[in-house]
């Protein structure tokens, strides 16, 4: 007897996702090995969407006197320069993949820019 009820993208014994139908007659759950028919799935329609966030919403925007703007988020960390608090960073990956990122901070105030290898 089946535990779980709802949709039909889940195991109606275990409640584990299943897997897409494929070319076999039957989805086999990968956790029980419930068998569904294939032909249970043919009247569903499968979409996906992509959707990004906003820019003003992933980064904080920091406007100087100059009306350019500094991208990205603004953390705690004193200037070397200017030794003021709050520098904007990004990070790349500039060596190898084994290796850690590359990490670039610029200060809000006095737009000096630093780089630490992570």
């Amino acid at each position: 007897m089946s535990c779980f009820r709802g949709d039909s993208n889940f195991c109606p014994e275990c409640g584990n996702v299943l897997p897409l139908p494929g070319t076999m007659d039957w989805v086999r759950c990968p956790r029980c090995s419930f068998c569904i028919p294939v032909r249970d799935f043919s009247d569903q329609k499968i979409r996906s969407a992509v959707v990004f966030n906003p820019a003003e919403q992933s980064s904080a925007a920091v406007e100087d006197d100059n009306n350019s703007e500094l991208k990205g988020p603004v953390i705690d960390r004193r200037c070397s320069r200017c030794n003021k608090e709050g520098m904007v960073y990004h990070t790349r990956q500039m060596r190898s993949a084994d290796e850690g990122q590359t990490v670039f901070f610029t200060c809000i105030h006095c737009r000096y820019q630093e780089k630490e290898d992570s």
